[in-house]
């Protein structure tokens, strides 16, 4: 089927699809909205659907950038910046990513970063320390962290390196 071509809900039946959808998998408020686009319901109706959605609580966008926080930090490793950045794209009220980050930002952020950069380590190949550190500079960074922590983290995995191989 052609991007072109919408396939087209009813308001109640795109209520209906995404009360399944939310039951399955957290949504955001603007996930919902892009669906009802999609589908080609009317702006003030989608409007309802959505207000539907809230007031019987199957979407919270809180309880999604919880969900998202947790999600990114455990599975992905990302940083505080990149999943900050992830949910501004959502449309998440910066106060609730505020809020949420704050609560989840101290869990052991060192110890994620430290680890994957370990990994990631083991897998680049460089000419040498200089050339190893940037690698790992620059991972680290687009994963989200902190310029100060990559820098420390890194510094401290290339002594290790050059201790253990002797370079």
């Amino acid at each position: 089927m052609p991007q072109d071509l919408k396939r087209t809900k009813t308001p109640e039946q795109a209520l209906t699809t995404l009360m399944a959808l939310c039951a399955k998998a957290e949504r955001s408020t603007d996930d919902a909205r892009r669906l009802l686009r999609r589908w080609g319901v009317a702006e003030p109706d989608a409007e309802k659907v959505i207000g539907t959605l809230v007031a019987q609580r199957f979407i919270d966008d809180r309880r999604y950038a919880e969900a998202f926080v947790r999600d990114k930090m455990r599975f992905s490793n990302w940083g505080v910046f990149k999943i900050r950045s992830a949910l501004n794209m959502k449309r998440i009220d910066r106060d609730i990513i505020a809020e949420v980050l704050d609560a989840c930002s101290g869990e052991d952020s060192g110890r994620r970063l430290e680890e994957t950069l370990r990994r990631k380590m083991r897998s680049i190949k460089a000419k040498d320390s200089y050339d190893r550190k940037v690698k790992l500079m620059r991972y680290g960074l687009s994963l989200g962290y902190e310029m100060e922590e990559v820098g420390d983290t890194v510094d401290k995995l290339i002594r290790s390196w050059e201790e253990t191989n002797g370079e």
